[in-house]
Parts: C-alpha cells; sequence; structure tokens
C-alpha cells in the first residue's frame, strides 16, 4: 500500500535489546491532503532511518504494511514505512547530462505517419 502526504513531526528515536539483538525505530507523523485531512504515524525501522532521513516539512509517497497484533485482549496496529519517494526530488537518470542527450536522440512519436493503416508487427 502507499500513502501521500507531508511530514508534519518526528519523534524522538528509540531503541533497546531484544532477542534478535539491538533494535531501533523513530516515528514520523504524515499529514494526508485533500479536503479531509489526516494524520498517520509512520514507523521507520533500523537502518532505513538513516536511509530515508526524512525532514519535517517534506512531501512524501510512502510504501506501507499495515500489521495489527493482539497483547492482552487489546489490538495494536503498526504502520511500517518500507519505502520513500520524496515528492519534488529528481532521479539520478533524469539529473544525468548523458541521460537528457539520449531522450533529445529519441524520435517524436507524434511525427510517425498515420498513413500506414492497421500494420502490427506481429
Amino acid at each position: 500500500m502507499e500513502i501521500n502526504g507531508k511530514i508534519v513531526q518526528i519523534l524522538p528515536e528509540q531503541s533497546g535489546n531484544g532477542r534478535n539483538g539491538t533494535w531501533r525505530k523513530k516515528d514520523y507523523i504524515l499529514e494526508t491532503g485533500g479536503n479531509y485531512p489526516k494524520k498517520v504515524a509512520l514507523t521507520v525501522w533500523g537502518d532505513k532511518i538513516d536511509q530515508f532521513n526524512l525532514q519535517q516539512g517534506e512531501d512524501v509517497n510512502v510504501g506501507i504494511e499495515i500489521e495489527s497484533r493482539e497483547y492482552n485482549g487489546r489490538w495494536y496496529t503498526d504502520v511500517k514505512a518500507w519505502k520513500v519517494d520524496k515528492q519534488g526530488a529528481s532521479t539520478p537518470a533524469s539529473a544525468s547530462p548523458q541521460a537528457t542527450a539520449n531522450a533529445s536522440a529519441m524520435p517524436d512519436v507524434t511525427s510517425f505517419s498515420s498513413d500506414e493503416g492497421d500494420v502490427l508487427p506481429f
């Protein structure tokens, strides 16, 4: 699943030791857009905290996994972020001058003539 919005708050990082070794997590509050904005608490685990490097005020598109678990008769839900695309950020390929030169070398699709009829190449 994916969710879009703006990072409006960053909570302090938490860490500890578990049966699988040390762990760390950081929670971010994302506010969705639209007429009825919602706030969603996202959790980022481990090395992804440094990899995503989320900052307050950034517009992001986040790939999420929703998981619920029961503890003492109560249910708790986690929204875990596994992928983050920052809005307005350029991809490495589009920033490359060589990629730009290759894109301009491609023929314009609208320049092909449609007088050939319905000829399929297969």
